[in-house]
Protein backbone atom coordinates (compact mmCIF):
# COMPACT_ATOMS: atom_id res chain seq x y z
CA UNK A 1 0.00 0.00 0.00
CA UNK A 2 1.20 3.66 -0.58
CA UNK A 3 1.18 5.86 1.96
CA UNK A 4 -0.50 8.98 1.80
CA UNK A 5 0.08 11.60 4.87
CA UNK A 6 -2.84 13.15 6.59
CA UNK A 7 -2.89 16.31 7.34
CA UNK A 8 -5.94 17.82 9.57
CA UNK A 9 -6.77 21.27 9.69
CA UNK A 10 -9.96 21.03 11.80
CA UNK A 11 -8.23 23.23 14.34
CA UNK A 12 -6.98 25.93 12.17
CA UNK A 13 -9.34 25.99 8.76
CA UNK A 14 -11.93 24.07 10.67
CA UNK A 15 -12.06 27.02 13.44
CA UNK A 16 -12.24 29.81 10.74
CA UNK A 17 -16.11 27.88 10.01
CA UNK A 18 -19.40 30.00 10.88
CA UNK A 19 -20.56 28.90 14.49
CA UNK A 20 -17.46 27.05 15.43
CA UNK A 21 -15.19 28.54 18.56
CA UNK A 22 -12.81 26.34 20.21
CA UNK A 23 -11.22 26.64 24.03
CA UNK A 24 -7.82 25.67 24.60
CA UNK A 25 -9.18 22.45 26.45
CA UNK A 26 -11.36 21.66 23.07
CA UNK A 27 -8.45 22.16 21.10
CA UNK A 28 -6.56 19.33 23.14
CA UNK A 29 -9.41 16.74 23.52
CA UNK A 30 -9.18 17.06 19.90
CA UNK A 31 -5.97 16.24 19.13
CA UNK A 32 -5.90 13.21 21.03
CA UNK A 33 -8.71 12.34 19.49
CA UNK A 34 -6.96 12.59 16.04
CA UNK A 35 -4.01 11.32 17.88
CA UNK A 36 -6.33 8.04 18.59
CA UNK A 37 -7.05 7.67 14.88
CA UNK A 38 -3.39 7.86 14.41
CA UNK A 39 -3.46 11.06 11.65
CA UNK A 40 0.04 11.80 10.26
CA UNK A 41 0.06 15.85 11.20
CA UNK A 42 -2.71 18.27 13.19
CA UNK A 43 -2.34 21.99 12.18
CA UNK A 44 -3.37 23.09 15.24
CA UNK A 45 -3.42 27.30 15.02
CA UNK A 46 -1.32 30.27 13.90
CA UNK A 47 0.32 31.28 17.34
CA UNK A 48 0.81 35.15 16.27
CA UNK A 49 -2.46 35.56 15.45
CA UNK A 50 -4.08 35.22 19.03
CA UNK A 51 -3.20 34.28 22.76
CA UNK A 52 -5.65 31.55 22.46
CA UNK A 53 -3.25 29.54 19.97
CA UNK A 54 0.01 30.77 22.19
CA UNK A 55 -1.63 29.17 24.78
CA UNK A 56 -2.11 26.12 23.30
CA UNK A 57 0.85 25.47 21.58
CA UNK A 58 2.54 25.72 25.50
CA UNK A 59 0.26 23.44 26.81
CA UNK A 60 0.22 20.53 23.63
CA UNK A 61 4.32 20.44 24.81
CA UNK A 62 3.43 18.84 28.03
CA UNK A 63 0.47 16.17 25.86
CA UNK A 64 2.21 12.88 24.95
CA UNK A 65 0.88 11.97 21.61
CA UNK A 66 1.48 8.50 20.30
CA UNK A 67 1.26 9.36 16.17
CA UNK A 68 0.42 12.78 15.37
CA UNK A 69 3.09 15.49 14.98
CA UNK A 70 1.53 19.43 15.76
CA UNK A 71 2.43 21.85 13.30
CA UNK A 72 2.13 25.52 13.21
CA UNK A 73 0.69 27.90 10.34
CA UNK A 74 1.59 31.14 9.26
CA UNK A 75 2.31 33.17 6.14
CA UNK A 76 5.22 34.13 4.54
CA UNK A 77 7.14 37.45 5.52
CA UNK A 78 5.86 40.59 5.24
CA UNK A 79 6.71 42.61 2.20
CA UNK A 80 9.52 45.21 3.31
CA UNK A 81 10.78 43.39 6.27
CA UNK A 82 13.26 40.74 6.99
CA UNK A 83 11.93 37.40 8.35
CA UNK A 84 14.23 37.46 11.39
CA UNK A 85 11.79 41.04 11.89
CA UNK A 86 8.66 39.33 11.64
CA UNK A 87 6.69 39.12 14.59
CA UNK A 88 4.52 36.09 12.82
CA UNK A 89 7.57 33.98 12.54
CA UNK A 90 8.94 34.77 15.39
CA UNK A 91 5.84 33.58 16.96
CA UNK A 92 5.97 30.13 14.65
CA UNK A 93 9.59 29.68 15.90
CA UNK A 94 8.30 29.93 19.75
CA UNK A 95 4.91 27.52 19.60
CA UNK A 96 8.06 25.03 18.85
CA UNK A 97 6.66 22.51 16.44
CA UNK A 98 8.96 20.52 14.57
CA UNK A 99 6.68 20.79 11.44
CA UNK A 100 5.73 24.19 9.86
CA UNK A 101 3.08 25.06 7.22
CA UNK A 102 3.37 28.74 5.80
CA UNK A 103 0.89 29.60 2.91
CA UNK A 104 2.36 32.10 0.00
CA UNK A 105 0.69 33.85 -2.96
CA UNK A 106 0.67 31.67 -6.33
CA UNK A 107 -1.79 33.92 -7.90
CA UNK A 108 -0.31 36.82 -9.76
CA UNK A 109 -3.81 38.56 -9.17
CA UNK A 110 -3.50 38.04 -5.59
CA UNK A 111 -0.39 39.54 -5.38
CA UNK A 112 -0.64 42.71 -7.32
CA UNK A 113 -4.27 43.58 -5.97
CA UNK A 114 -5.02 42.04 -2.55
CA UNK A 115 -1.28 42.59 -1.03
CA UNK A 116 0.11 45.26 -3.14
CA UNK A 117 3.34 43.66 -3.84
CA UNK A 118 5.25 43.13 -7.22
CA UNK A 119 5.91 39.74 -8.59
CA UNK A 120 9.47 39.53 -8.04
CA UNK A 121 8.81 40.64 -4.32
CA UNK A 122 6.34 37.88 -4.00
CA UNK A 123 8.97 35.18 -4.73
CA UNK A 124 11.60 36.74 -2.77
CA UNK A 125 8.64 36.56 0.26
CA UNK A 126 8.26 33.08 -0.55
CA UNK A 127 12.16 31.86 -0.65
CA UNK A 128 13.07 33.63 2.29
CA UNK A 129 10.96 32.89 4.40
CA UNK A 130 10.78 29.14 3.99
CA UNK A 131 15.22 29.21 4.32
CA UNK A 132 15.14 30.88 7.54
CA UNK A 133 12.26 28.67 8.39
CA UNK A 134 14.75 25.45 7.32
CA UNK A 135 17.70 27.22 8.25
CA UNK A 136 15.89 26.66 11.92
CA UNK A 137 15.53 23.34 11.58
CA UNK A 138 12.12 23.11 10.76
CA UNK A 139 9.96 21.13 8.46
CA UNK A 140 8.35 23.40 6.47
CA UNK A 141 5.13 22.52 4.35
CA UNK A 142 4.19 25.25 1.72
CA UNK A 143 0.53 25.95 0.98
CA UNK A 144 0.68 27.35 -2.52
CA UNK A 145 -2.60 29.22 -1.85
CA UNK A 146 -5.03 29.46 -4.70
CA UNK A 147 -3.01 27.58 -6.82
CA UNK A 148 -5.01 26.63 -9.20
CA UNK A 149 -6.84 29.81 -9.70
CA UNK A 150 -3.20 31.11 -10.56
CA UNK A 151 -2.23 28.49 -12.80
CA UNK A 152 -5.55 28.82 -14.85
CA UNK A 153 -4.38 32.76 -14.92
CA UNK A 154 -1.01 33.01 -15.29
CA UNK A 155 0.78 29.20 -15.55
CA UNK A 156 3.99 30.08 -15.55
CA UNK A 157 4.36 32.41 -12.54
CA UNK A 158 2.20 30.12 -10.07
CA UNK A 159 5.19 27.41 -11.39
CA UNK A 160 7.94 30.06 -10.00
CA UNK A 161 6.49 30.19 -7.07
CA UNK A 162 6.46 26.66 -5.85
CA UNK A 163 10.06 26.47 -7.54
CA UNK A 164 11.09 29.44 -5.23
CA UNK A 165 9.72 27.09 -2.07
CA UNK A 166 11.49 24.18 -3.65
CA UNK A 167 15.02 25.91 -4.04
CA UNK A 168 14.70 27.17 -0.18
CA UNK A 169 13.97 23.71 0.64
CA UNK A 170 10.51 23.39 0.76
CA UNK A 171 9.63 19.43 2.51
CA UNK A 172 6.14 19.60 0.67
CA UNK A 173 4.57 21.66 -1.68
CA UNK A 174 0.56 21.96 -0.91
CA UNK A 175 -1.57 22.84 -4.00
CA UNK A 176 -4.67 24.67 -2.83
CA UNK A 177 -7.88 25.34 -4.29
CA UNK A 178 -8.50 28.18 -2.09
CA UNK A 179 -11.65 29.49 -3.74
CA UNK A 180 -13.29 25.91 -4.34
CA UNK A 181 -13.86 26.53 -7.68
CA UNK A 182 -11.58 24.50 -9.48
CA UNK A 183 -13.31 20.68 -11.25
CA UNK A 184 -11.60 17.36 -10.55
CA UNK A 185 -10.64 17.08 -14.15
CA UNK A 186 -8.31 20.44 -13.71
CA UNK A 187 -7.58 19.38 -10.29
CA UNK A 188 -6.17 16.16 -11.76
CA UNK A 189 -4.43 17.96 -15.20
CA UNK A 190 -2.48 20.81 -12.83
CA UNK A 191 -1.25 17.90 -10.19
CA UNK A 192 -0.17 15.55 -12.73
CA UNK A 193 1.90 18.31 -14.39
CA UNK A 194 3.77 19.44 -11.05
CA UNK A 195 4.11 16.41 -9.34
CA UNK A 196 5.63 15.66 -12.84
CA UNK A 197 8.08 18.78 -12.43
CA UNK A 198 9.28 18.44 -9.01
CA UNK A 199 11.13 16.43 -7.02
CA UNK A 200 9.30 17.12 -3.72
CA UNK A 201 6.34 15.50 -2.05
CA UNK A 202 2.74 17.27 -3.62
CA UNK A 203 0.01 17.51 -1.40
CA UNK A 204 -3.63 18.88 -2.28
CA UNK A 205 -5.43 21.46 0.20
CA UNK A 206 -9.36 21.41 -1.57
CA UNK A 207 -12.19 24.19 -0.32
CA UNK A 208 -15.48 22.42 -1.29
CA UNK A 209 -17.50 25.93 -2.33
CA UNK A 210 -18.68 23.82 -5.49
CA UNK A 211 -18.96 20.54 -3.74
CA UNK A 212 -16.10 18.94 -5.07
CA UNK A 213 -13.17 19.02 -2.67
CA UNK A 214 -13.73 15.38 -1.50
CA UNK A 215 -13.65 14.15 -5.07
CA UNK A 216 -11.01 17.00 -6.15
CA UNK A 217 -8.45 15.34 -3.10
CA UNK A 218 -8.89 11.75 -4.63
CA UNK A 219 -8.29 12.97 -7.77
CA UNK A 220 -5.06 14.72 -6.92
CA UNK A 221 -3.75 11.35 -5.06
CA UNK A 222 -4.49 9.34 -8.36
CA UNK A 223 -2.49 12.16 -10.13
CA UNK A 224 0.78 12.00 -7.34
CA UNK A 225 -0.17 13.95 -4.35
CA UNK A 226 0.91 11.68 -1.33
CA UNK A 227 -0.47 14.27 1.08
CA UNK A 228 -4.33 15.23 1.70
CA UNK A 229 -4.91 18.34 3.80
CA UNK A 230 -8.89 18.94 5.43
CA UNK A 231 -10.84 19.03 8.71
CA UNK A 232 -11.98 15.43 10.32
CA UNK A 233 -15.87 16.25 9.30
CA UNK A 234 -15.81 18.98 6.29
CA UNK A 235 -16.19 21.90 8.24
CA UNK A 236 -13.99 25.42 7.35
CA UNK A 237 -14.20 28.42 5.85
CA UNK A 238 -17.69 28.73 3.60
CA UNK A 239 -18.97 25.35 2.15
CA UNK A 240 -16.34 24.24 4.04
CA UNK A 241 -12.92 21.76 3.60
CA UNK A 242 -11.93 18.24 2.01
CA UNK A 243 -13.77 16.13 4.61
CA UNK A 244 -11.14 14.30 5.89
CA UNK A 245 -13.56 11.20 7.18
CA UNK A 246 -14.59 10.53 3.60
CA UNK A 247 -11.61 10.92 2.02
CA UNK A 248 -9.51 8.41 4.68
CA UNK A 249 -11.53 5.17 3.68
CA UNK A 250 -12.29 6.14 0.44
CA UNK A 251 -8.61 6.39 0.07
CA UNK A 252 -7.90 3.35 2.40
CA UNK A 253 -10.65 1.09 1.57
CA UNK A 254 -11.65 1.44 -2.12
CA UNK A 255 -7.80 2.41 -3.40
CA UNK A 256 -5.26 0.52 -1.74
CA UNK A 257 -3.41 4.01 -0.49
CA UNK A 258 -2.59 3.70 3.54
CA UNK A 259 -3.81 6.81 5.51
CA UNK A 260 -4.41 5.48 8.78
CA UNK A 261 -3.16 2.28 10.86
CA UNK A 262 -5.94 -0.15 9.78
CA UNK A 263 -6.59 -1.41 12.95
CA UNK A 264 -7.79 2.11 13.65
CA UNK A 265 -10.53 2.70 10.95
CA UNK A 266 -12.93 0.79 12.86
CA UNK A 267 -12.63 4.27 15.11
CA UNK A 268 -13.34 6.61 12.46
CA UNK A 269 -16.95 7.02 12.81
CA UNK A 270 -16.99 7.48 16.79
CA UNK A 271 -13.89 9.75 16.44
CA UNK A 272 -15.72 11.89 13.42
CA UNK A 273 -18.79 12.13 15.85
CA UNK A 274 -16.69 13.10 18.78
CA UNK A 275 -15.19 16.23 16.72
CA UNK A 276 -18.17 17.63 16.25
CA UNK A 277 -19.55 16.86 19.31
CA UNK A 278 -16.69 19.07 20.75
CA UNK A 279 -17.10 21.53 17.93
CA UNK A 280 -20.92 21.85 19.03
CA UNK A 281 -22.05 20.74 15.56
CA UNK A 282 -24.36 18.49 14.67
CA UNK A 283 -22.60 15.98 12.43
CA UNK A 284 -25.05 15.50 8.70
CA UNK A 285 -26.76 12.17 9.50
CA UNK A 286 -26.38 11.64 5.61
CA UNK A 287 -22.40 11.91 6.16
CA UNK A 288 -21.11 9.21 4.14
CA UNK A 289 -19.45 6.37 6.05
CA UNK A 290 -19.91 7.71 9.10
CA UNK A 291 -23.31 9.59 9.32
CA UNK A 292 -26.44 7.78 11.50
CA UNK A 293 -28.20 7.05 8.53
CA UNK A 294 -25.01 5.95 5.80
CA UNK A 295 -26.09 2.29 6.50
CA UNK A 296 -29.81 2.90 7.39
CA UNK A 297 -32.58 1.03 4.96
CA UNK A 298 -36.05 1.53 5.08
CA UNK A 299 -37.68 -0.18 2.04
CA UNK A 300 -38.63 -4.01 2.18
CA UNK A 301 -36.75 -5.29 -0.46
CA UNK A 302 -33.57 -3.12 0.37
CA UNK A 303 -34.02 -4.97 4.00
CA UNK A 304 -34.73 -8.48 2.56
CA UNK A 305 -31.69 -7.47 -0.15
CA UNK A 306 -29.30 -6.58 2.66
CA UNK A 307 -30.48 -9.08 5.13
CA UNK A 308 -29.53 -12.48 2.85
CA UNK A 309 -26.38 -10.31 1.53
CA UNK A 310 -25.29 -7.27 3.08
CA UNK A 311 -23.45 -6.46 -0.48
CA UNK A 312 -26.69 -5.85 -2.19
CA UNK A 313 -27.39 -2.56 -0.89
CA UNK A 314 -24.13 -1.40 1.15
CA UNK A 315 -21.17 -1.02 -0.94
CA UNK A 316 -18.85 -1.56 2.54
CA UNK A 317 -19.75 -3.46 5.61
CA UNK A 318 -20.28 -0.29 8.27
CA UNK A 319 -18.41 -2.21 10.80
CA UNK A 320 -15.12 -1.36 8.97
CA UNK A 321 -15.60 2.15 9.65
CA UNK A 322 -17.18 1.25 13.15
CA UNK A 323 -20.68 2.02 12.19
CA UNK A 324 -23.68 0.00 12.39
CA UNK A 325 -26.93 -0.97 10.07
CA UNK A 326 -30.00 0.40 10.46
CA UNK A 327 -33.58 -0.69 8.91
CA UNK A 328 -35.67 1.32 9.90
CA UNK A 329 -38.85 1.76 11.51
CA UNK A 330 -42.15 2.30 9.74
CA UNK A 331 -44.83 0.69 7.79
CA UNK A 332 -43.14 0.14 4.35
CA UNK A 333 -39.88 -1.29 6.37
CA UNK A 334 -41.66 -5.09 6.49
CA UNK A 335 -42.28 -7.89 9.61
CA UNK A 336 -38.41 -8.35 9.36
CA UNK A 337 -37.05 -5.47 10.42
CA UNK A 338 -40.00 -5.21 13.48
CA UNK A 339 -39.00 -8.86 14.66
CA UNK A 340 -35.47 -7.85 15.06
CA UNK A 341 -35.97 -4.80 16.80
CA UNK A 342 -38.67 -6.62 19.00
CA UNK A 343 -35.82 -9.59 19.63
CA UNK A 344 -33.20 -6.60 21.07
CA UNK A 345 -35.96 -6.79 24.39
CA UNK A 346 -37.58 -10.17 23.87
CA UNK A 347 -35.15 -12.78 22.27
CA UNK A 348 -38.10 -15.86 22.34
CA UNK A 349 -40.46 -13.55 19.98
CA UNK A 350 -40.87 -15.29 16.75
CA UNK A 351 -42.51 -13.60 13.41
CA UNK A 352 -45.81 -15.40 13.54
CA UNK A 353 -45.97 -14.51 17.38
CA UNK A 354 -49.43 -12.40 17.96
CA UNK A 355 -46.83 -9.83 19.83
CA UNK A 356 -45.49 -9.26 16.66
CA UNK A 357 -48.94 -8.34 14.97
CA UNK A 358 -50.21 -6.39 17.77
CA UNK A 359 -46.66 -4.30 17.45
CA UNK A 360 -47.51 -3.76 13.84
CA UNK A 361 -50.68 -3.10 14.08
CA UNK A 362 -50.30 0.09 17.27
CA UNK A 363 -47.06 1.09 14.93
CA UNK A 364 -49.29 1.60 11.90
CA UNK A 365 -52.16 3.22 13.97
CA UNK A 366 -49.76 5.63 15.64
CA UNK A 367 -47.99 6.14 11.82
CA UNK A 368 -52.16 6.98 10.59
CA UNK A 369 -51.78 9.33 13.55
CA UNK A 370 -48.58 11.12 12.35
CA UNK A 371 -45.86 9.61 14.32
CA UNK A 372 -42.91 8.52 12.47
CA UNK A 373 -40.35 5.75 14.46
CA UNK A 374 -37.86 5.73 11.64
CA UNK A 375 -35.77 8.93 12.51
CA UNK A 376 -37.09 7.68 16.37
CA UNK A 377 -36.11 4.76 17.07
CA UNK A 378 -35.45 4.85 21.11
CA UNK A 379 -39.37 6.15 21.01
CA UNK A 380 -40.16 2.63 18.96
CA UNK A 381 -37.88 0.67 21.37
CA UNK A 382 -40.28 2.26 24.58
CA UNK A 383 -43.32 1.40 22.36
CA UNK A 384 -42.15 -2.28 22.38
CA UNK A 385 -41.80 -2.69 26.10
CA UNK A 386 -45.35 -1.02 26.22
CA UNK A 387 -47.08 -3.74 24.23
CA UNK A 388 -44.95 -6.16 25.43
CA UNK A 389 -45.56 -5.44 29.53
CA UNK A 390 -42.26 -4.50 30.14
CA UNK A 391 -42.56 -1.39 30.70
CA UNK A 392 -42.81 0.74 34.10
CA UNK A 393 -42.54 4.48 34.20
CA UNK A 394 -39.96 5.72 36.12
CA UNK A 395 -42.38 8.68 37.56
CA UNK A 396 -45.59 10.49 37.78
CA UNK A 397 -46.74 13.96 36.40
CA UNK A 398 -48.74 15.71 38.92
CA UNK A 399 -48.75 18.68 37.33
CA UNK A 400 -47.13 21.48 34.98
CA UNK A 401 -47.82 24.97 34.10
CA UNK A 402 -45.75 27.01 31.79
CA UNK A 403 -45.55 31.06 31.43
CA UNK A 404 -44.73 32.93 28.37
CA UNK A 405 -43.16 36.60 28.65
CA UNK A 406 -42.12 39.38 25.89
CA UNK A 407 -40.18 42.22 26.64
CA UNK A 408 -41.03 44.31 23.83
CA UNK A 409 -38.87 47.23 25.20
CA UNK A 410 -36.00 44.43 25.35
CA UNK A 411 -36.90 42.19 22.20
CA UNK A 412 -36.48 39.65 24.46
CA UNK A 413 -39.09 36.47 25.11
CA UNK A 414 -38.56 34.28 28.33
CA UNK A 415 -40.68 31.98 29.73
CA UNK A 416 -41.29 29.37 33.30
CA UNK A 417 -41.93 26.10 33.64
CA UNK A 418 -43.36 25.16 37.17
CA UNK A 419 -43.43 20.97 37.61
CA UNK A 420 -44.43 18.75 40.20
CA UNK A 421 -43.72 15.20 40.06
CA UNK A 422 -43.96 11.57 42.00
CA UNK A 423 -41.31 9.15 42.47
CA UNK A 424 -41.86 6.24 44.61
CA UNK A 425 -44.29 8.18 46.77
CA UNK A 426 -42.39 11.46 47.01
CA UNK A 427 -43.11 14.66 45.73
CA UNK A 428 -40.63 16.99 44.21
CA UNK A 429 -41.61 20.73 43.01
CA UNK A 430 -39.13 22.45 40.76
CA UNK A 431 -39.24 25.30 38.30
CA UNK A 432 -37.11 26.64 35.52
CA UNK A 433 -37.01 29.51 33.35
CA UNK A 434 -35.60 29.19 29.27
CA UNK A 435 -35.52 30.57 26.43
CA UNK A 436 -39.70 29.49 25.45
CA UNK A 437 -41.89 27.43 26.90
CA UNK A 438 -40.26 24.15 25.83
CA UNK A 439 -36.89 24.55 26.90
CA UNK A 440 -38.17 25.97 30.13
CA UNK A 441 -40.40 22.99 30.58
CA UNK A 442 -37.22 21.03 29.78
CA UNK A 443 -35.22 22.27 32.76
CA UNK A 444 -38.13 22.41 34.88
CA UNK A 445 -37.89 18.26 34.24
CA UNK A 446 -34.62 17.15 34.23
CA UNK A 447 -34.06 19.43 37.68
CA UNK A 448 -37.08 18.02 39.07
CA UNK A 449 -35.70 14.09 37.98
CA UNK A 450 -32.04 14.63 38.81
CA UNK A 451 -32.98 14.56 42.52
CA UNK A 452 -33.61 10.53 42.61
CA UNK A 453 -31.72 9.77 38.82
CA UNK A 454 -28.11 11.52 38.90
CA UNK A 455 -26.96 10.44 35.77
CA UNK A 456 -29.60 12.37 33.87
CA UNK A 457 -27.40 15.40 34.46
CA UNK A 458 -25.11 13.62 31.76
CA UNK A 459 -28.32 14.41 29.01
CA UNK A 460 -28.79 16.92 26.78
CA UNK A 461 -30.98 18.21 23.75
CA UNK A 462 -28.87 18.00 21.19
CA UNK A 463 -31.48 18.58 18.55
CA UNK A 464 -34.97 19.45 18.25
CA UNK A 465 -37.41 19.39 15.46
CA UNK A 466 -41.13 20.76 15.12
CA UNK A 467 -43.26 19.18 11.89
CA UNK A 468 -46.64 21.14 10.50
CA UNK A 469 -48.53 17.61 10.06
CA UNK A 470 -51.99 19.54 8.07
CA UNK A 471 -51.31 22.54 6.98
CA UNK A 472 -54.82 22.87 6.12
CA UNK A 473 -55.78 23.32 9.90
CA UNK A 474 -53.85 26.48 10.67
CA UNK A 475 -52.33 27.20 14.13
CA UNK A 476 -54.91 24.31 15.00
CA UNK A 477 -52.53 22.27 12.97
CA UNK A 478 -51.20 18.63 14.11
CA UNK A 479 -47.36 18.94 15.11
CA UNK A 480 -44.68 16.28 15.58
CA UNK A 481 -41.77 16.80 17.61
CA UNK A 482 -38.25 15.02 17.10
CA UNK A 483 -36.13 15.09 19.98
CA UNK A 484 -32.91 14.07 19.63
CA UNK A 485 -30.97 13.75 23.29
CA UNK A 486 -27.08 12.91 23.74
CA UNK A 487 -25.42 11.72 27.56
CA UNK A 488 -22.05 12.46 25.75
CA UNK A 489 -21.31 8.28 24.93
CA UNK A 490 -24.94 7.98 23.08
CA UNK A 491 -27.10 9.74 21.48
CA UNK A 492 -31.28 8.78 20.62
CA UNK A 493 -33.87 10.11 19.24
CA UNK A 494 -37.69 10.43 20.42
CA UNK A 495 -41.25 11.49 19.14
CA UNK A 496 -44.26 13.31 20.60
CA UNK A 497 -47.35 14.26 18.50
CA UNK A 498 -50.51 16.32 19.25
CA UNK A 499 -52.12 19.77 18.18
CA UNK A 500 -50.50 21.03 20.79
CA UNK A 501 -47.21 22.14 20.26
CA UNK A 502 -46.72 21.52 24.72
CA UNK A 503 -47.98 18.25 24.78
CA UNK A 504 -45.86 17.30 21.70
CA UNK A 505 -42.71 18.37 23.52
CA UNK A 506 -43.63 16.63 26.90
CA UNK A 507 -43.96 13.34 25.33
CA UNK A 508 -41.00 13.04 23.23
CA UNK A 509 -38.88 14.97 26.47
CA UNK A 510 -40.75 12.14 28.89
CA UNK A 511 -39.85 8.94 26.32
CA UNK A 512 -36.73 10.74 26.14
CA UNK A 513 -35.52 10.54 29.65
CA UNK A 514 -37.13 7.11 30.36
CA UNK A 515 -34.92 5.46 27.05
CA UNK A 516 -32.28 6.95 28.93
CA UNK A 517 -33.09 5.47 32.62
CA UNK A 518 -34.15 2.18 30.74
CA UNK A 519 -30.75 2.25 29.39
CA UNK A 520 -28.83 3.11 32.78
CA UNK A 521 -30.18 -0.48 34.23
CA UNK A 522 -29.08 -2.23 31.28
CA UNK A 523 -25.73 -1.20 31.66
CA UNK A 524 -25.55 -1.75 35.26
CA UNK A 525 -26.52 -5.31 34.67
CA UNK A 526 -24.74 -6.01 32.12
CA UNK A 527 -21.50 -4.91 34.50
CA UNK A 528 -22.73 -7.71 36.67
CA UNK A 529 -22.32 -10.36 34.25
Amino acid sequence: MKKVTVFDSTLRDGAQAEGVSFSVEDKIKIVKALDRLGLDYVEAGNPGSNPKDLEFFERIKSVELKNTKIAAFGSTRRRGISPSEDGNLQALLGAGTDTVAIFGKSWDFHVTDIINATLQENIEMIYDTILYLKENGKTVVFDAEHFFDGYKNNAEYALKTLDAAVQAGADCLCLCDTNGGAFPDEIYDITKLVAEKFAVPIGIHAHNDCGMAVANTIMAVKAGAVHVQGTMTGFGERCGNTNLSTVIPNLQLKLDYSCIPEENMTELTHIAREVSEIANLKLNDREPYVGKTAFAHKGGMHIDGVSKNSKSFEHIDPSLVGNERKFLTSEVAGRTTILSMIKKIAPNIEKSSPETTRIIDRLKELEYEGYQFEGAEGGFELLIRKELGKYKPFFELETFKTIGEHMSNENMQTATAMIKINVDGKTEITAAEGDGPVNALDKALRKALEVFYPSLAEVHLTDYKVRVLDGNSATASKVRVLIESSDGEESWTTVGVSKDIIEASWKALVDSIEYKLIKDIENKYKSFL
